[in-house]
């Protein structure tokens, strides 16, 4: 885990944490990878070449486990259908919910925990960017891939264009294989749930999620297992810079903070100085006792002068 605040700053992390603010900068994250999968459209002929590039490494290594998956989940609606349905939603509800958590159980965390998602995240798009893929189910059928959220697509929202409500598909990119941030994601939610949870189920579940997030996205021919190892390493990069980002985000707020400070207005505090007291505009100290003396005058009474003047003659 990236360094978390220091111990006994809790309070004053909540101090300056605040929901309206958190709220849109993941907004504007999420939109970024979003925005990032539309861009990174690429070239469907190069985004082919690098999904069998993929296929082939694989195949040498003897790592293609996407193909026993992919058969099973197509032969066995009792597990594709879940399977599809774990696709489509888990990853855009327990991601926000266990950071929501955080923010709310466990702020001491919370801020390196959201970095480290965050940097993950863009660091991803990165890759989006540079190496579009083609998934294994959109390769031709000689390559022994179903799509199985086509084949079973009368049983959720999606159609047969990825993972987007009918007639949006569209409007997705569905070169963007390479890595997967669906196990990528997963893997940063196990890890909040095994640190932070507390009991043993959480501990479990933090286990269970990320490995089962790794078959589905295989077995339903979405992702290649080297685009779910590329997704681990996304969140290993991640862990490694968020605590730079923070130090950088933390001398940035300084910065401007110096900028944007008031500058407070001086105020006009008495200064005492060999037993005399001044005011605001006094320049020496006896200025006050000489503005005495001549506003008595020659005919004043010595009482008049001042509580140190000599006692009338009796």
């Amino acid at each position: 885990m990236p360094q978390t605040e220091t111990p006994g700053t809790e309070v004053a992390l909540r101090s300056r944490l605040r929901w309206w603010t958190e709220l849109p900068l993941i907004l504007l994250v999420y939109a970024c990878y979003s925005a990032g999968r539309l861009l990174a459209r690429g070239d469907v002929t190069s985004a082919v070449d690098h999904g069998l590039t993929i296929l082939r490494i694989e195949k040498a290594l003897h790592l293609d486990a996407e193909h026993p998956l992919n058969r099973l989940f197509t032969r066995a609606s009792w597990l594709g259908v879940p399977a599809d349905f774990w696709y489509a939603s888990l990853h855009y509800l327990v991601t926000p919910v266990i950071l929501v958590w955080l923010f709310r159980a466990r702020a001491r965390y919370y801020r390196a925990a959201r970095t480290w998602l965050m940097s993950s995240t863009f660091i991803g798009l990165i890759g989006f960017t540079l190496l579009p893929t083609c998934p294994p189910r959109l390769l031709s059928a000689d390559h022994g891939f179903v799509d199985t959220m086509a084949q079973y697509s009368s049983y959720g929202w999606w159609g047969g264009e990825a993972s987007a409500p009918r007639g949006m598909g569209g409007m997705t990119n569905q070169y963007a294989a390479m890595p997967s941030l669906h196990v990528g994601w997963a893997l940063w939610c196990g890890v909040m749930l095994w640190r932070y949870g507390g009991t043993r189920l959480t501990k479990v579940l933090g286990v269970l999620y990320p490995l089962l997030t790794a078959l589905v996205v295989m077995g339903t021919a979405n992702h290649y297992f080297l685009d779910a190892v590329a997704g681990v390493a996304v969140m290993g990069v991640g862990l490694l810079l968020a605590p730079r980002v923070m130090r950088a985000a933390d001398l940035l707020r300084d910065r401007l903070s110096r900028h944007t400070a008031p500058v407070a207005p001086t105020t006009g505090s008495p200064i005492v100085s060999a037993g005399c007291q001044t005011s605001a505009g006094e320049r020496i100290p006896r200025q006050r006792e000489s503005q005495f003396d001549d506003a008595a005058g020659p005919d004043a009474s010595p009482t008049d002068t001042g509580e140190g003047a000599p006692a009338p003659a009796r």
